[in-house]
């Protein structure tokens, strides 16, 4: 119990800093690839290859796997609380962090494809850019509904319960509220903005709270033997 906690503390930094790196990587150096239209897109791809490799590894395979010990840690701090929500919340974030790893795996196995179906025939790697653009939206980028029930489904049961923090908690279900909401056009560019920034504070809480938590046992279990 006490191990995971501290791994699952652990994960939430690396989560929320696999988080911002990517963002960081996406805005200094990637846009100009990853928002041009597919005829640069796929001519630009072969320069790029090193740099989204690093940028799939750490926005999409750590945050994905982070993902996993997070939910697991939170399943068994939080399961007395409600144990069948807690389960399907669990099985959700499972499901999320698959998603997650899934479109990184998708994205890199693509542009490697695409950069090699460039040099003998542009066009046809301009439609596989197309078809792999459609089906990684269908994954994981077009919504946050598996996310977002996940972290709703887990705040909703720590506020019944009084566990974690509480305004952890409340920004949690603000959080899950969003990403549901981004399943209404109109609304998904302001909700997934939303969902993406305050998942980022929400990782880095809980990663300090459960780390923080962990310590203050310790120490507490420290001053008893000490006083025994």
């Amino acid at each position: 119990m006490k191990n995971l906690q501290k791994m699952g503390g652990i994960a939430a930094l690396f989560h929320s800093a696999a988080y911002l790196i990517g963002m960081a990587m996406y805005f200094a150096v990637l846009s100009p690839i990853l928002d041009a239209n597919p005829a640069d897109y796929v001519a630009q791809i072969g320069s790029y290859q090193t740099t989204m490799t690093i940028w799939i590894f750490i926005a999409y395979w750590v945050s994905g796997f982070c993902m996993v010990v997070v939910a697991l840690a939170l399943f068994e701090r939080l399961k007395s609380g409600n144990p069948a929500i807690m389960q399907i919340a669990t099985v959700l974030g499972i499901i999320w962090a698959g998603l997650i790893i899934g479109s990184g795996n998708l994205m890199m196995h693509g542009f490697d494809q695409i950069a090699q179906l460039y040099a003998t025939n542009p066009a046809q790697a301009e439609t596989i850019w197309l078809a792999q653009s459609i089906v990684e939206n269908g994954i994981i980028s077009a919504n946050e509904l598996i996310g977002s029930l996940w972290i709703l489904m887990l705040s909703w049961t720590a506020l019944r319960m009084g566990a974690l923090n509480k305004g952890l908690n409340y920004l949690g279900v603000l959080i899950g509220i969003s990403g549901i909401l981004t399943m209404i056009p109109q609304l998904t560019e302001a909700t997934q903005t939303f969902f993406g920034l305050a998942m980022i504070v929400w990782f880095a809480w809980l990663g300090i709270f459960l780390l923080r938590r962990q310590l203050n046992i310790v120490a507490g279990t420290a001053d008893a033997l000490a006083h025994a």
